[in-house]
């Protein structure tokens, strides 16, 4: 599906819930994309991305950075504490902050750098053992401290559980930004972005929608 189809979607689903479609941002996810595929998407004016792996997106980034200039990258995947600081210097927000250690471990190397992403805390809205991400009755005191660090939070990212309608999800996301005075809402994915939309989300992560399928990739 074109770049513009996906933006026009946005805007009606937006406006359809009295929202400026302004206040959402489409974070095009290009983790395993083909370079020829990401081009494409940067050409047709898109400067939001979204990567899974540090390691990958350092292999990418830095290029097409150097040919479009400045590139809006976001971190959606899983961090391990040890590639914590590839991940300060390469992203400008990191939406799985999901335990203490690794906001000790942003905190000391805010300090080391003079600088840090913004953050998202990720919440397992589901409890799947299988997924990362804090357990929702831990979401409170993660924000409360990692605050307390001085840490730039913005908002809460959660990925629901694929066999559940991601509406109830959404909501309780919603629900806990509003409580702990949160604005940001990373939530949505290709199949469901106009629902969070209409629950609220201010980050709308789409890969396979604008790119295609992944696995055709290769």
């Amino acid at each position: 599906m074109p770049l513009s189809d996906i933006l026009s979607r946005i805007r009606d689903t937006a406006l359809d819930c009295d929202r400026s479609a302004a206040d959402v941002t489409l974070i095009a996810v290009s983790k395993v994309q083909p370079n020829d595929r990401v081009a494409a998407v940067l050409d047709a004016g898109q400067r939001v991305f979204g990567e899974n792996r540090v390691q990958e997106a350092m292999g990418k980034w830095p290029d097409f950075r150097a040919t479009y200039g400045d590139v809006d990258l976001h971190l959606i995947g899983p961090l391990q504490s040890n590639k914590a600081r590839q991940a300060m210097e390469l992203f400008n927000a990191i939406h799985t902050l999901d335990r203490l250690r690794l906001a000790d471990t942003f905190a000391r190397l805010a300090q080391e750098l003079g600088k840090c992403p913004d953050l998202f805390v990720q919440v397992n809205t589901g409890a799947e053992p299988q997924k990362a991400g804090c357990l929702p009755d831990e979401v409170d005191s993660l924000v409360a401290a990692a605050r307390a660090m001085d840490l730039p939070v913005k908002g809460l990212m959660c990925i629901p559980p694929a066999d559940q309608g991601p509406a109830p999800h959404f909501a309780m996301l919603a629900e806990m930004a509003a409580r702990n005075g949160l604005t940001g809402l990373s939530m949505g994915m290709s199949g469901d972005f106009d629902v969070a939309i209409r629950h609220g989300a201010t980050h709308v992560r789409v890969g396979s929608a604008i790119f295609g399928d992944r696995t055709a990739a290769h």
